[in-house]
């Protein structure tokens, strides 16, 4: 996520010369750095213009602390102006109706479908709502077939007519449809075009005065970078909608779309999409943003993943597991299917602070864990539950069963035998003394 564009930052941040004070001399080069790496992630001219301006303002003449750098400073000032320029604060969605109608807007191919789903998905989870999507792109059948096999996935009702060409007709037979069967949320999936026309905003616009939406939504494929926001700016002109998605941040993004985006239409960017599965959906935090922009990480949003993830009478039986010894593979599959859940291993491993840098270049596979799985389903019920037993020729068996080698058995095993070891030690107190050491080692 925006890689190019935290490299890029962070070496021209960090070339920050001079002591004492940021002064104009050692500030220009910076900025002028700063602003080519903006303009190379697509963020528009005038905008990146403004932003180092506003930077220069706020840095020119601050007494620099004596435990900081310049350079330090620096990242702090350009962090707390990204995220001002990314929308200040997260915002939610309104919820308010009954039921509560939400209208998704955007381009053809901008993922608008899939997030319908996805949108379903977070809100029937996280906020225990009962929602019911409405399929009223009229010109796709295959839109339509989509949708209900995304509402099979996640268990939310769809509603569509196959028989009516009128999106209008649709979607308040939709709404009508939703309080029928109790529903409190109405997502109401539109017809796209490859691009703007006026056909669809005349389309898009009577379907927004009949139905009178809570909430407006507009999806864009943030990977489009300046474009999305010029195709922003004619759906506002239409729709004047009340926020934005963005789409495939997990893609090779270049960040243009969810730095401009704000300024220009003057609208928040709601949720993000952070992959092909109906759990990646993010709220978009803008100071979490800025934070993975400028190389920081997002351990908030990483810990929050995991609690999500969290079973907490799994955990306590595998506590109970671990004080007798009998800590299986059977239990340490279930906490690979946990890890798993949270997201892209990719995008998880980045919001460990400092690892954006190390990941550069390096392809982490979302089936990482698929030899492991394998190795173990290739075990009996009594080999997952007792590794002790497994000598040699079941290690043959095991390594043939997953069309891996007998080494690649060895090291699992070794690496499973450290990993209970560190577990019984941290429950028996271990972590005390782990806490102890790591604070005398200051």
């Amino acid at each position: 996520m925006f890689d190019n564009l935290s490299e890029k930052l962070d070496k021209a941040l960090h070339n920050l010369k001079g002591h004492g004070k940021i002064t104009e001399i050692n500030v220009a080069e910076t900025l002028k750095e700063v602003r080519r790496a903006l303009l190379d992630a697509d963020v528009n001219f005038k905008i990146a213009k403004e932003f180092t301006n506003t930077v220069k303002d706020k840095a020119l003449g601050q007494n620099v602390l004596s435990t900081l750098q310049p350079g330090q400073l620096m990242v702090k000032i350009v962090k707390d102006e990204l995220t001002q320029l990314m929308g200040g604060d997260a915002e939610g969605v309104d919820l308010s109706g009954n039921p509560s109608v939400i209208l998704m807007s955007g381009l053809q191919g901008s993922g608008k479908t899939t997030f319908s789903g996805k949108l379903a998905n977070f809100l029937k989870n996280k906020k225990t709502k009962k929602p019911l999507l409405v399929a009223c792109d009229v010109y796709r059948p295959a839109a339509i077939d989509q949708l209900h096999v995304v509402g099979e996935q996640i268990g939310v009702e769809v509603y569509s007519d196959r028989g009516n060409t009128d999106p209008v007709v649709i979607a308040q037979a939709g709404i009508a449809h939703a309080k029928t069967l109790g529903c409190n949320v109405v997502i109401i999936d539109t017809a796209g075009r490859l691009a703007v026309d006026q056909e669809m905003m005349d389309e898009i616009s009577n379907i927004h005065k009949a139905i009178q939406p809570q909430e407006t939504l507009f999806v864009v494929d943030s990977m489009t970078g300046q474009d999305a926001v010029n195709t922003a700016k004619a759906f506002n002109d239409v729709l004047n909608f009340d926020g934005v998605i963005l789409t495939k941040l997990d893609g090779d993004t270049r960040g243009g779309a969810a730095i401009s985006i704000k300024s220009v239409v003057n609208k928040p960017i709601k949720f993000i999409g952070t992959g092909e599965k109906m759990e990646a959906i993010d709220v978009f935090y803008p100071s979490r943003m800025a934070d993975r922009i400028l190389g920081m990480g997002d351990v908030v949003s990483l810990v929050e993943r995991a609690q999500e993830q969290f079973d907490e009478e799994q955990a306590r039986k595998i506590q109970k597991k671990i004080a007798k010894n009998k800590f299986g593979f059977d239990d340490f599959l279930s906490q690979i299917q946990q890890i798993k859940k949270m997201g892209n291993m990719k995008d998880l491993m980045g919001m460990i602070p400092g690892m954006g840098k190390a990941l550069k270049g390096i392809d982490i596979d979302d089936d990482a864990f698929k030899h492991i799985e394998a190795i173990i389903h290739s075990m009996t019920p009594d080999e997952r539950a007792n590794p002790n037993k497994l000598n040699s020729s079941r290690k043959k068996r095991i390594a043939a069963g997953s069309g891996r080698s007998v080494q690649d058995v060895n090291q699992l095993l070794k690496q499973f035998d450290q990993m209970s070891k560190m577990m019984k030690m941290m429950q028996g107190g271990g972590g005390k003394r782990m806490m102890q050491m790591m604070q005398n080692m200051r």
